[in-house]
């Protein structure tokens, strides 16, 4: 129970409110231990402010119908932003965390930190436009981005693989305040991806999850108790690093021999297709330059059931599932969330490292947690970053 005397008492109210959705004076009386006369005061309060709204009467259980109250969606709004190695992406929400408006750009080696940030503070001013929204009733903007970073300074500091070498030690918190005026906060894109999928999913009440992304290379997030789990350092990509083949090879030449990103990643995929055409195997893609074949050809590929291409799929997801049965017997989370290029390529994918994840958890079936891409995919990390923004949010 949750007493009077905690100063943000308006918040957690706020809080349990946007939690359930729909709640009657008596649910959240049941939760905070306010008399039902200081409830009534601080419902009024915040009904009064905007904060809430009356959303209709309850079932009756004898009496009176019970009023029912829900946050007001139009109270603010926030944005949300991915920063990727393919694509940035940058959302408006709600207090809900509807998607209003959503631009995508792709990060190209032409897509320097300074352009980037040009293309959002444009794109959210026309977000705004468009929508009527002043600058001044948005409560900020959560960046996901990927790491290393220095959080409480707002910087990505030197991250591997951008097609761009600009973006080293870049203040982006900084830029888009700047460009902006408004409040800006950043977290690895990964938690902010579950932190995401843990809103989407609120009414599983998961406690313990793990969230891997597939994609230039192997990201990960866990979350206990209902709270992310943060290192001495961030280092979101080491996941990566699990060594699962001590005499394997590394990826371009850098990290661990044998990690897990030198088998599941776009680069060592890209590379091993590439490999297998030049030594003359049979393919659909024998029609083009082994250097001229892509991540976007081979999911292409892929789609038409090419064998060559369907082989390496499924390997590099076999490899995936040997990660993540690794992970689950360390951490045994309820849920795991796996999400990034890689494995919304084709349910493929997903399915095999499913089917060996589960071959390889320790006391499977009898512990077996529940596996889903999660109910936002792609734009996990933006509204997660959203999502982050809300709950740092003091409720004024």
């Amino acid at each position: 129970m949750i007493t009077h005397s905690n100063p943000s008492i308006k918040k957690q109210v706020y809080d349990r409110i946007s939690y359930l959705g729909t709640v009657s004076k008596a649910d959240l009386l049941n939760h905070f231990s306010l008399t039902s006369s200081s409830m009534t005061r601080l419902l009024e309060e915040m009904t009064s402010q905007g904060l809430i709204i009356v959303s209709g009467l309850g079932s009756s259980r004898g009496g009176r119908k019970p009023i029912l109250f829900q946050t007001n969606s139009k109270y603010r709004y926030l944005f949300g932003l991915e920063i990727s190695r393919i694509y940035s992406t940058l959302g408006l929400y709600d207090m809900h965390l509807n998607t209003l408006s959503l631009s995508r750009w792709k990060m190209d080696n032409n897509m320097t930190p300074e352009l980037l940030v040009d293309h959002v503070a444009k794109g959210a001013r026309e977000f705004l436009a468009k929508h009527e929204i002043s600058p001044g009733d948005v409560l900020g903007m959560g960046i996901g981005a990927v790491g290393p970073l220095d959080q409480k300074n707002g910087m990505i500091l030197e991250p591997e693989f951008f097609p761009s070498s600009a973006w080293n030690n870049v203040p982006i918190c900084k830029m888009l305040t700047e460009q902006l005026q408004i409040p800006t906060k950043l977290d690895n894109g990964a938690n902010t991806a579950l932190i995401g999928e843990h809103w989407a999913l609120r009414t599983e009440n998961i406690q313990h999850a793990l969230y891997v992304h597939a994609g230039v290379n192997i990201r990960s997030a866990v979350m206990s108790g209902g709270q992310i789990l943060r290192g001495a350092v961030d280092t979101e990509g080491a996941v990566g690093q699990m060594i699962i083949h001590a005499n394997g090879p590394r990826l371009r030449d850098k990290g661990n021999y044998g990690a897990l990103e030198a088998f599941v990643s776009v680069p060592a995929l890209e590379e091993r297709v590439r490999t297998q055409l030049k030594i003359g195997r049979s393919s659909l893609l024998s029609t083009i330059s082994p250097d001229r074949v892509n991540f976007a050809t081979l999911v292409d590929a892929l789609a038409q059931g090419e064998p060559l291409v369907t082989e390496q799929f499924t390997e590099t997801a076999a490899y995936l599932g040997i990660g993540l049965a690794n992970l689950i017997n360390t951490l045994q989370p309820e849920y795991v969330i796996l999400g990034g290029p890689l494995v919304s390529a084709h349910p493929l994918v997903f399915d095999t490292a499913l089917e060996i994840a589960k071959k390889n958890t320790y006391h499977y079936p009898e512990y077996s947690p529940i596996f889903t891409q999660g109910l936002l995919t792609d734009e996990a990390v933006a509204t997660g970053a959203a999502v982050m923004m809300l709950q740092e949010w003091e409720g004024n």
